[in-house]
């Protein structure tokens, strides 16, 4: 495949990108946003595009100066930074990877069925890790001071995870089984999950290139949301509520990325939480093209080119997609190209970059 449009130089515009987010009229070209790259996309770009000649693998900083090289190749106009040594350590099973980018660790998945917490005494023993501690800001503090002036700090990763991080602390067969047995529990671990990520985006804002807020919590699935919306409103929306007031307090926009079909919640994650953006969007669910016409005329829509179908099509298929997308979305701002959820490492890179090519073809 040619990616002629892809391989001109591109010069990154952060003011025109949160422009685009907050939805100040039809933006002069396309923006692009991924919650994420898989790490051997990430690798296969850089190798394929010979983008990290000059750089030293020695050099300590190597790894985020090769990261900037992809982004700014790919078309971002920001880096993703979040807090370092923040992980729990969840119940997770692992498998051997198929992709064709296969990581050598393999894939992991949650244990649905039984959690680190099943009851007050797990819960009192829990090793929760310290938000407070210096070092978890360290990639913060190199990005604001090496961060090239054309780009932006987008902080994610690591935080805002309330529905995720209490399914995978009790496990969703645990939990279903708690909301009706053990529901003091649950409201514990929320309210400790609240604390936590108060701390977490507190630090997060003390950096004046932190332009975005852009928190991820999947809250449903294809059909529904995984709790009952009485249930996802009490345990785990106060807290996005809260994570959202205090980046519009400090004039950040909120984003979430939340998969899932959330109609139930849809109206009150906009009214009430207030996000000004909605990423993840699959076939199955909703069309990001018509969901343009409904909700996306109160808030920005991020990415929408499903993953199914970027894993199944040819490169005809997707540009023609990439267009039509971009017709349907682009006027009056609000809309940045992207995939339906993230850049997996089974997705054909050609068709990776296609989208990229075409969106960078249209945009000129």
């Amino acid at each position: 495949m040619s990616f002629a449009a892809l391989q001109k130089k591109f010069r990154p515009d952060w003011q025109g990108f949160l422009d685009n987010i907050l939805r100040k009229g039809t933006p002069k070209r396309v923006y692009n946003i991924e919650l994420f790259q898989d790490g051997e996309v990430q690798a296969a770009i850089a190798k394929r595009f010979n983008l990290d000649a000059g750089l030293n693998p020695d050099d300590p900083d190597y790894a985020r100066e090769k990261y900037l090289a992809v982004q700014r190749f790919c078309g971002f106009d920001y880096v993703r930074v979040g807090l370092a040594g923040v992980d729990i350590q969840f119940n997770r099973m692992s498998v051997g990877d198929t992709a064709g980018l296969a990581r050598s660790g393999g894939r992991h998945y949650q244990d649905e069925h039984n959690g680190p917490i099943a009851d007050w005494d797990d819960f009192n023993k829990f090793p929760w890790p310290d938000p407070r501690t210096p070092s978890a800001v360290k990639d913060f503090e190199w990005w604001q001071k090496n961060l090239p002036d054309d780009m932006c700090i987008i902080g994610s990763g690591g935080f805002g995870h309330f529905a995720e991080w209490l399914t995978w602390l009790m496990g969703y067969e645990t939990l279903c089984y708690a909301l009706y047995e053990q529901r003091d529990l649950v409201k514990a671990i929320a309210d400790k999950l609240i604390e936590y990520f108060r701390v977490c985006i507190e630090r997060i804002l003390q950096f004046d290139r932190v332009r975005i807020v852009w928190a991820s919590d999947d809250l449903g699935f294809k059909t529904g949301l995984m709790i009952s919306p009485a249930d996802t409103k009490e345990f785990c929306l106060e807290g996005h509520k809260l994570m959202s007031a205090m980046s519009h307090a400090k004039g950040r926009p909120y984003l979430l990325h939340a998969c899932g079909k959330l109609d139930d919640v849809m109206d009150y994650l906009i009214d009430d939480v207030k996000i000004d953006a909605k990423h993840s969007f699959e076939d199955t669910i909703e069309d990001v093209c018509q969901v343009k016409k409904t909700y996306g005329r109160r808030i920005a829509l991020l990415g929408g080119l499903d993953v199914d179908f970027l894993c199944r099509s040819d490169e005809k298929a997707i540009r023609a997609r990439v267009r039509k997308t971009l017709d349907a979305c682009q006027s009056g701002g609000g809309y940045c190209l992207g995939t339906g959820n993230s850049v997996a490492n089974y997705i054909p890179l050609d068709n990776y970059l296609a989208m990229l090519d075409e969106g960078r073809k249209y945009g000129s």
